[in-house]
């Protein structure tokens, strides 16, 4: 088994490092090194990152002041500003990248538009697709499952701090047991926190697989990609 076009998602946080907030270039580096060695083998790759490290709309509409409309607009601003980052990460490696934004903004991103994304990616060309989905109150993992749907991506793989699924939060529990296989119905009654409830429903809707896995450790993005799913959780 193996997979040629894949949607790669991030979250905005673990860009952040240990600081918790902003970009760290040490990890955007590490990533870039990441994908490249996909585009090396061939593969074909759509990102989606979050913004948590920036803002999210969620909580900056927390108190009442600014609406959560407007904080969800401010967080896709948020995943354009990573998406920049990452765009300039990848191209220091030699990788071609483009940046598609749901929110058009020319100058510093191309508009997203399907056809040209696929375009792109048949080219070689990593694509980052930016401000969700464009719409308030949907998240960033719906719009990574909503665009890996889109661009025909056979699966997609959010790349976390944990190697795979538990049934609880295994950085607060040692008793933690890993859920290597389970099904989107599974993920969904037990509201187990692979993405949220959307794009899950979204994903198993299109038969598209979710794959979980730890995107610090060196070469495991390639290897599961390759079919090597040993170190990562799968839910389809």
């Amino acid at each position: 088994m193996g997979y040629k076009r894949v949607l790669v998602k991030f979250s905005g946080e673990a860009l952040a490092g240990e600081n918790g907030h902003g970009i760290d270039t040490k990890i955007l580096k590490f990533i870039a090194t990441e994908i490249k060695t996909l585009i090396d083998a061939g593969i074909e790759v759509g990102i989606v990152i979050g913004g948590g490290n920036i803002i999210r709309g969620v909580t900056a509409a927390q108190d009442g002041i600014i609406r959560r409309t407007s904080g969800d607009y401010m967080g896709m601003l948020a995943t354009v500003i990573n998406a920049i980052a990452m765009q300039e990460a990848c191209e220091h490696e030699g990788i071609l990248v483009r940046v598609q934004s749901a929110i058009k903004m020319e100058q510093i991103a191309e508009a997203f538009i399907v056809r040209r994304a696929i375009r792109h990616l048949e080219r070689g060309r990593v694509v980052v697709f930016a401000a969700g989905t464009g719409n308030p109150f949907f998240t960033t993992d719906t719009a990574a499952t909503l665009r890996a749907i889109e661009i025909g991506a056979e699966v997609i793989i959010k790349a976390t701090k944990v190697d795979g699924v538990y049934d609880k939060d295994p950085n607060k529990f040692a008793d933690a047991v890993k859920l290597p296989e389970l099904g989107y119905e599974q993920a969904l009654s037990d509201h187990i926190k692979v993405m949220d409830d959307t794009s899950i429903a979204l994903a198993k809707e299109n038969k598209l697989p979710i794959i979980v896995c730890d995107m610090f450790r060196p070469g495991n993005l390639l290897e599961i990609i390759q079919g090597n799913l040993e170190r990562c959780s799968i839910v389809k």
